[in-house]
């Protein structure tokens, strides 16, 4: 088995605060917002990986969408982090770690000993 990083993209609908939020009576206004970084374990394949996160974890409804924008191994993911600690640990401390064995269950952190794996 093989560690993948998904990486999402958040949008809110603004139009669905104070009006219906739908684009067919104008009133949708969508915004980009954050999103999530998910360390998926337990899984062979980097597309069922990104299917899993969809399907435990991102919303689509009037109001906001969630979506994948990137994914990658876990050992791409460690590469291409900053040099810079603080970043990087705090980075390291927001990855949502998921597996299909635990369902829509995640934990936050990175799990390992991030600097003996990047070398």
């Amino acid at each position: 088995m093989q560690n993948f990083v998904i990486k999402t993209q958040f949008l809110e609908n603004y139009g669905a605060h104070c009006e219906d939020g739908k684009f067919s009576n104008g009133n949708a206004y969508w915004k980009m917002k954050g999103g999530s970084e998910y360390l998926v374990q337990d899984l062979d394949r980097i597309q069922d990986a990104v299917a899993f996160v969809a399907a435990a974890f991102m919303e689509n409804c009037l109001g906001a969408k969630e979506f994948p924008v990137e994914w990658m191994t876990e050992a791409e993911w460690i590469a291409q982090l900053p040099d810079d600690a603080d970043y990087r640990d705090f980075l390291k401390e927001q990855v949502l770690v998921a597996s299909p064995l635990r369902g829509a269950q995640t934990t936050r952190g990175y799990p390992q000993d991030f600097d003996k794996i990047r070398g």
